[in-house]
């Protein structure tokens, strides 16, 4: 047997060993995690053992563990656990939405320069320059003081955060993709641009933006905290969990459960999320196996 007969053979076992590795425990416990925020939020009328707007003045800022309310209650006696299942099923809304919207509106932009090329595509790369060189959170704090923080608008304003991302990554792996024979081969055979994009191109990519979704997600979930700490996210009477760590800022001293209880959440989740994104980019992507 030659030296690359071996070299293949070598190869060849350590793909085989990379696709049968163990799904490691970290990646199982943060999919487990993932999945019981899903449904939480899916539950949330149903699981609540309160309603989030109820009141208990006797019991305000009673301790966690109390006979009545397992998590205690806030500086108004509402129940901490009902508000923060109810903020669970908002905060993973606002995130999911944004996150698709993102992914949309950037895999298109993408898409456009790639097919258009010319003007179109430094137009379209300039805004991904002004877009990833602008804070996003300063974007955020001036659209909302001046137009209000409505949950449409919140959830559009978030759905812009990431976008150049994908832009960026649809148009390289467009291009690359066009130069390919499959993509040629499909244009002869008749078919349309957007067919093209959407039936040959799109399915190909998928990975690394999904990938590339689970990335972003957290990090929606961080912004929307932060602007709802901040008093510009999701306003009363509707929760989240950045509206509660505000809200419970106040008595951080007397109180920390009010702010521990969504902090231990939010790190948690996007902890989670962040795992199975590493997961999944190593499992996808070929170039690092």
């Amino acid at each position: 047997m030659n030296m690359m007969e071996k070299v293949s053979e070598t190869a060849a076992g350590t793909r085989k060993n990379t696709e049968h590795q163990p799904i490691p425990f970290t990646v199982i416990a943060s999919l487990l995690w993932i999945v019981f925020v899903i449904g939480i939020a899916l539950l949330a009328d149903q699981i609540a053992p309160y309603r989030y707007t109820a009141l208990d003045l006797p019991n305000r800022l009673a301790s966690p563990f109390h006979p009545q309310h397992l998590l205690g209650t806030d500086e108004l006696g509402r129940d901490i656990l009902s508000r923060l299942i109810v903020s669970v099923r908002i905060s993973v809304l606002v995130a999911l939405a944004a996150t698709l919207i993102s992914a949309c509106f950037g895999t298109t932009m993408g898409f456009a320069a790639a097919h258009f090329r010319g003007r179109v595509e430094q137009f379209i790369l300039m805004l991904a320059d002004f877009q990833a060189a602008m804070p996003f959170l300063i974007l955020s704090l001036s659209v909302l003081a001046f137009f209000g923080n409505a949950l449409p608008l919140f959830i559009g304003l978030m759905g812009l955060y990431g976008w150049e991302r994908y832009a960026r990554i649809a148009r390289g792996l467009a291009i690359a993709a066009s130069a390919q024979g499959y993509a040629g081969a499909a244009r002869q055979l008749g078919a349309s641009p957007m067919q093209v994009y959407l039936r040959h191109i799109l399915p190909n990519i998928s990975s690394t933006l999904i990938v590339s979704m689970t990335l972003t997600f957290p990090e929606i979930i961080l912004m929307e905290s932060s602007l709802s700490f901040l008093g510009l996210g999701v306003q009363p009477p509707m929760t989240s969990l950045g509206n509660m760590l505000g809200y419970g800022r106040e008595y951080m001293t007397r109180a920390p459960w009010i702010m521990f209880a969504p902090a231990a959440l939010i790190v948690t989740t996007t902890l989670s999320i962040s795992l199975l994104g590493d997961w999944l980019r190593d499992r996808l992507d070929k170039g690092l196996q």
